[in-house]
């Protein structure tokens, strides 16, 4: 769910200013999962630009008190949301955990990384939401560990029909900084991408796993 509009918005234009996302509707992209697609997505370059870095952690500030009042804990999800998940809660003055994907196979065979006590309320940080398992695998492993979820919020997400439905029968709240369908309207209202092209990105939402290019 988005929050804002007109961060939205904003967000959008800033993540095609650094090319953390790239739109290319003729030369589609081939992701790890084999899908062709003419977005590509890497929320990890924000950490470069000090200006977009602190907008971004920021708004997420103010919107994660806005709806969840003052957590006791900010988790970020492993490996690109730690960065700015960390940012988050220095900037609310509040304690950072990480989840990795799994436990670790050495040493206290940790998943969660920090201190985490059982009934702390917990906001999680993601970076990109696709179908959202690795981000609801971070969840139930700190739900596992005792702690009260209220909420993630990400950077951004595709707005997958898989995703939605995974956050809904999780019963996990999402909000988004920015979404698919603002950035394809920004993108096309700025001449980014032309009505042809917008029209191929919005076609290609529809059916990721069998869009042909």
């Amino acid at each position: 769910m988005i929050l804002n509009k007109e961060t939205a918005k904003k967000t959008a234009e800033l993540l095609m200013q650094i090319k953390a996302i790239k739109l290319e509707p003729q030369e589609p992209f081939t992701w790890a999962s084999g899908w062709k697609s003419p977005i590509y997505c890497d929320n990890r370059i924000i950490l470069s630009y000090p200006s977009i870095r602190n907008y971004v952690r920021e708004h997420f500030a103010k919107q994660i008190e806005l709806k969840y009042g003052k957590a006791d804990v900010i988790a970020g999800v492993a490996t690109g949301a730690i960065g700015i998940g960390m940012l988050v809660a220095e900037y609310l003055s509040l304690p950072f955990v990480y989840v990795r994907p799994e436990p670790k196979s050495h040493g206290r065979k940790n998943q969660i990384e920090g201190n985490l006590e059982p009934g702390q309320s917990v906001v999680v940080i993601e970076d990109l939401i696709s179908t959202g398992k690795s981000s609801l695998n971070a969840v139930n492993a700190l739900k596992e560990a005792g702690a009260n979820v209220k909420g993630m919020f990400a950077i951004f997400t595709y707005g997958f029909d898989a995703s939605e439905e995974n956050f809904k029968a999780a019963e996990i709240e999402l909000h988004t900084l920015s979404d698919y369908d603002h950035l394809i309207d920004t993108a096309h209202n700025t001449n980014y991408i032309n009505t042809e092209e917008a029209g191929i990105l919005r076609t290609w939402r529809k059916d990721p796993a069998n869009w042909k290019p």
